[in-house]
């Protein structure tokens, strides 16, 4: 397994000053957000940024696992579907032209919608979902749906169903623990239902059960790194474990996204040791 940052936290960063910053503490890979008010924005990214981008990733030897393109597949308005496909699928485009070495980089996104609206819309965002993994694989490119509380995948058994109905191998799970993590979910039980048909994860820290619950950074809770990162490999996950900063971090007044990084990386790197696993 190896260590990543999500840019996630990062939203106000250039993106100069986020990977110089990244490699300087030691991280093995970023996951580059390009969803709306971010500096990575998708619409902002033209040619020449984005081989600019490329070559600032190989000068700091950091690899690029995934492309956080969080978008809503359930909207019901035909332009904001289009819009949200559009990013999901440049997303993949993009993916294709800043992949450092021969593996392209997941494309993450959560599903939208509502977790009672499951029944219902199944069917739908199987249907969209299925368009955006075609053509995925038409590039070679995988498709991570992320789990997340709130929304209309919300626990493993769901995404574990979505994943039969759509059966690709272009379609795989971003697994974000701490969204069962606040609901009283086991590790053990999670990460052995999920970690075999993930393609990337998040870690944040959190403490509470939800609904009276908060995100954390790593390193501010009690979360068992050690625990979680031995059963992701007991299970067989070999790919990134990737820190997260949520929103609702961000919203703090005296919020800093490069103390957040470096924290992150204290933290999941100290865990890595304890747990007797070698990064790569």
């Amino acid at each position: 397994m190896k260590l990543g940052y999500s840019t996630w936290g990062m939203p106000t960063v250039p993106i100069d000053t986020a990977i110089s910053h990244l490699a300087g503490l030691g991280y093995d890979g970023i996951e580059l957000t390009i969803i709306p008010r971010f500096t990575t924005e998708l619409s902002t990214l033209d040619a020449a940024e984005r081989k600019r981008i490329a070559s600032l990733l190989k000068q700091h030897n950091l690899a690029l696992p995934a492309i956080a393109a969080h978008s809503s597949l359930l909207e019901t308005d035909p332009d904001a579907h289009e819009k949200n496909m559009w990013r999901l699928k440049g997303g993949v485009d993009l993916a294709v032209e800043l992949a450092q070495g021969d593996e392209l980089p997941a494309v993450n996104t959560t599903p939208g919608g509502k977790p009672e609206d499951w029944d219902r819309n199944k069917e739908r965002l199987a249907e969209r979902l299925g368009e955006l993994v075609d053509y995925g694989a038409s590039r070679g490119v995988t498709i991570a749906m992320e789990p997340h509380i709130g929304a209309i995948i919300d626990t493993p058994a769901k995404v574990l169903e979505l994943l039969k109905i759509v059966d690709s191998p272009y379609l795989k799970v971003n697994f974000d623990i701490s969204h069962f993590d606040i609901v009283g979910m086991p590790t053990e039980e999670t990460v052995a239902a999920l970690a075999p048909v993930s393609a990337h994860t998040h870690v944040k820290d959190q403490r509470g059960i939800a609904p009276d619950f908060e995100f954390l950074i790593p390193g501010e809770g009690t979360f068992d790194y050690v625990g979680y990162l031995k059963e992701m490999q007991t299970h067989g996950y070999d790919g990134f474990i990737t820190a997260e900063v949520s929103f609702m971090v961000q919203a703090r007044e005296d919020y800093d996204p490069l103390a957040a990084a470096t924290l992150s990386y204290q933290t999941l790197s100290n865990a890595f040791t304890e747990a007797g696993i070698e990064r790569g």
